[in-house]
């Protein structure tokens, strides 16, 4: 009890002078389920703010979301707790926000009140456009100086012309003659391995214009950190924000990475807020990337009247664009009575996007909005890189369904989901009241459910999921019409890092066993790789690829080497992928290669090892005369055999039996 209370109280100081130090008046991050203890909403609109799971505005979820219904006409004020501004003639106010408009113009605001009754506006503005971004603006009002001062962010407009407008981060301030915020550091939280550029931004969160600053970072070459300055010139006014690139560029070999960035000086001084000057970026360097599949989720519903447009264009899209995108549509309880074929697995789909009108599409779980996909957004998604890959096959025995899916990575993946959605490609039997006859890529039911299957994965693994479903149980009007979506996606960001079709009605397509890569042999070095045929099926071959790049195709052994020494010596990473008949492949079995530490020392003397590769028995020469010891490892460094020659024996050629070794690259 003694150990918590002291932690308590030092807990307490801590936070105590860092907001002494900051000036730090109030800090909100929503971090709760619950609506902040003693915050409340005033005037209209009592039952339309919440706490949202989800992160639309910015920062880490959850966040505030102020909601369309019920709808009302005038002024909704959530309400922070008294603040005390006693001897404070202004204060900062920042939040982020994003807003979902459905049509028209909406305002958003700042007010302050002493009384709890009279609002005086600091600041508003007018939106008519969904997006967001960082608000930060300093307030003025009658009631500075003043002991309990309560703040609200208001809305002012017509709620059911508005979907949602999500807020969070909210801070209140005062402000510094001197003050430079890094407010984030701009890395992807995945990017290819190799030579990367580092951007970052910042706001000038104080009075006066910033002309320089500098800032510390560790700079990364391969494996190896070192800790450089760099000073940028600019002419930043006050709240302004701008992006800045570093002059080095990173050398990053596979593998995560913690980044830090402090601001050290501002103006040629130190700044008067030092608190908002560090920030650490985690990210992942992926050992490689594969063809993106863009994946499309769609809320639909047959009782929705401008859902009938929006289908008629996606089936126009879909139908140009074959073998470019995954698909599930999932039909909604609204609008009216809704769509007559919506299950639990759909509701939990809306609920996961926070999703409350129809139609709406998501693609790669990125808001499209309430219109169809656009050929221009469906070609630069299937062009961008996915550092993750997915492959399945289902086939039907009766009414029951039997699907194989296996996700891999190119990273180390963690918190993700691997999702597993059947539908019936056409269905007639919800039919509702908007005047189709019809409908597409309609969700039957997702596998184990809608809140998908938890995925860990190492670089360069995968993991298989194999289900047997009744489909009796679900809306499905034939077997013989069906699909299965499979995909990869960030559990809290909504992001979806790859996705493919599941192959139709035919075996699974299983990947190679036992990758092996090692540079290694006489020089020049030489990149050798072995591997085992999969455990079932028969691949009519293998391809072959050597950073990124397809050294092989449709290989028939389970062998490959390549004697090119500007491809191979400075190789770092190598898979392979098992091809089927009719171009079906398996996902990608990946590796980081192995350098053999001893090339130097062994391809310098007059040693040579023949015949390579071997089955039955290797020759070593050596010198004559001379007393040699000859150690066999493994790729992993364990030492399988040692050979002693005396000098004695008088030979010039040691013959070794490697009949019993497991097959693999020694």
């Amino acid at each position: 009890m003694k150990k918590t209370l002291l932690l308590t109280i030092a807990l307490l100081l801590s936070t105590a002078m860092f907001a002494q130090n900051r000036g730090l008046l109030l800090k909100e991050t929503f971090d709760s389920t619950e609506m902040p203890e003693g915050w409340t909403i005033n005037g209209l609109g009592t039952a339309n703010w919440s706490i949202s799971n989800s992160n639309k505005a910015g920062g880490d979820a959850n966040e505030l979301r102020l909601n369309y219904y019920p709808s009302f006409t005038g002024i909704s004020r959530i309400v922070t707790t008294p603040v005390d501004l006693t001897g404070i003639e202004s204060v900062i106010v920042s939040f982020k926000h994003y807003f979902d408009n459905f049509s028209g113009t909406h305002t958003i605001g700042i007010a302050t009140s002493s009384d709890g009754t009279t609002w005086n506006i600091g600041w508003s503005q007018a939106y008519n456009s969904t997006g967001g971004g960082m608000v930060s603006e300093l307030i003025s009002t009658p009631d500075m100086g003043k002991e309990n001062v309560l703040f609200c962010i208001y809305y002012d407009g017509y709620s059911y012309n508005i979907n949602d407008w999500y807020f969070d981060d909210i801070e209140i301030f005062t402000q510094e003659n001197l003050d430079l915020k890094l407010v984030s550091i701009d890395v992807p939280n995945v990017v290819n391995y190799g030579m990367t550029e580092v951007s970052f931004t910042v706001q000038n969160m104080g009075a006066t214009t910033v002309e320089s600053f500098t800032i510390e970072t560790k700079v990364i070459d391969g494996y190896t950190q070192t800790t450089e300055t760099e000073t940028f010139e600019t002419n930043l006014a006050p709240f302004e924000t701008a992006q800045f690139t570093m002059g080095v560029t990173f050398n990053l070999d596979p593998g995560t990475y913690n980044l830090p960035i402090d601001i050290i000086g501002v103006n040629g001084t130190q700044d008067d807020d030092t608190s908002n000057n560090l920030l650490i970026k985690v990210f992942n360097a992926a050992m490689g990337n594969t063809q993106r599949i863009p994946m499309i989720e769609h809320f639909s519903s047959s009782t929705c009247p401008p859902c009938v447009n929006v289908n008629f264009a996606m089936a126009s899209l879909t139908e140009a664009n074959p073998g470019k995108y995954t698909y599930t549509k999932y039909p909604c309880y609204w609008p009216g009575t809704g769509d007559p074929y919506c299950n639990d697995d759909a509701r939990t789909r809306v609920a996961f996007y926070a999703c409350n009108a129809a139609p709406q599409i998501f693609m790669d779980g990125i808001d499209q909005g309430f219109s169809s996909v656009t050929q221009a957004a469906l070609d630069e998604h299937y062009a961008t890189p996915a550092f993750a890959n997915v492959r399945g096959a289902f086939n039907v025995e009766g009414n029951t369904i039997n699907v194989i899916a296996d996700f891999m990575s190119y990273f180390n993946m963690s918190g993700m989901n691997a999702y597993i959605s059947i539908n019936e490609k056409t269905t007639t039997g919800n039919v509702g009241s908007n005047g189709e006859t019809e409908f597409h890529h309609i969700l039957m039911k997702m596998l184990e459910d809608g809140y998908g299957n938890p995925l860990e994965l190492n670089a360069g693994e995968y993991k298989r999921f194999e289900y047997s479903f009744d489909m009796s149980s679900t809306f499905v009007e034939e077997m013989d019409d069906l699909e299965v979506s499979l995909w990869i996606q960030d559990t809290v960001s909504g992001e979806i890092f790859n996705s493919h079709f599941a192959y139709e009605y035919t075996a699974h397509c299983y990947p190679v066993e036992d990758l092996l890569a090692i540079v290694g042999g006489d020089a020049p070095p030489t990149l050798y790789l072995s591997w085992n045929k999969p455990e079932n099926g028969t691949p009519v071959g293998y391809d072959v690829y050597v950073d990124g790049e397809l050294m092989a195709d449709n290989l028939n052994d389970t062998y490959y080497s390549n004697e090119d020494e500007d491809i191979c010596y400075n190789a770092k990473t190598a898979e392979v992928v098992a091809v089927y008949e009719d171009g079906k492949t398996s996902v990608g079995v990946a590796m980081i290669i192995i350098r053999d530490t001893n090339v130097e020392e062994t391809t310098c003397g007059n040693i040579s090892v023949y015949p390579n590769p071997a089955n039955d028995v290797v020759k070593v020469s050596i010198v004559n005369g001379q007393q040699t010891t000859v150690m066999i490892y493994n790729v992993m460094g364990m030492l399988v055999e040692t050979h002693y020659v005396r000098s004695a024996t008088n030979t010039n050629e040691i013959e070794i039996n490697i009949s019993d070794y497991n097959p693999g690259v020694y």
